[in-house]
């Protein structure tokens, strides 16, 4: 029998108040606390608690905080990825993050879900879909990106949108929907 925890990974039905996944929100919950408030010249200190709340991150990767996220080891950053003040990621399942891509303030980005099915959604159980940004990616500030969305290669999405399908590489994308605006040149 699967624990709570394999379900959530796996994007099946689960149970969030589960001890294990309840405990592991903590630990995050205390690293991200912590981060949040070391003062901006004692950079090493924030290195090294990043190391521990991201861990599956390349080289360089810079969170402005505040920062706020549900587990961090379901985060895989590659290397110079930059996230503006506030951003705030909902990995209950994986969110990779391509090399040298850039958010602006503000971006969420949300792996967690719930049925449509009131009746399913009143039990409390929920899923999660994951979520792809390709690499040299710029999300502008206030984005919201789906579950299950994956954003390609060189992409940039406009500040606001709301991100519901995939993006393709080499485009300009923006709005509520968010919908591919014009290609862009990056030969």
């Amino acid at each position: 029998m699967k624990t709570e925890k394999q379900k959530m990974l796996a994007g099946e039905m689960y149970d969030p108040l589960d001890k294990e996944l309840s405990d592991d929100r903590t630990r995050c919950r205390n690293l991200f606390f912590e981060f949040n408030q070391i003062k901006e010249e004692d950079k090493p200190k924030r290195l090294k608690v990043l190391a521990q709340l991201v861990p599956e991150a390349g080289k360089n990767l810079w969170i402005e905080p505040p920062f706020y996220c549900d587990y961090g080891y379901n985060i895989k950053a590659g290397n110079n990825v930059f996230m503006n003040f506030d951003c705030v990621i909902l990995d209950v399942m994986a969110v990779e993050i391509g090399d040298q891509t850039m958010f602006g303030p503000g971006v969420h980005i949300y792996t967690a879900t719930h049925p449509l099915n009131a009746e399913e959604r009143l039990s409390g159980r929920e899923y999660a879909k994951p979520v792809k940004i390709g690499k040299k990616v710029w999300v502008g500030g206030g984005a919201i990106i789906c579950p299950g969305v994956t954003i390609g290669d060189r992409a940039v999405i406009g500040a606001g949108s709301v991100v519901t399908k995939d993006i393709p590489n080499d485009v300009f994308a923006a709005g509520n929907p968010c919908k591919v605006i014009r290609e862009i040149d990056n030969s």
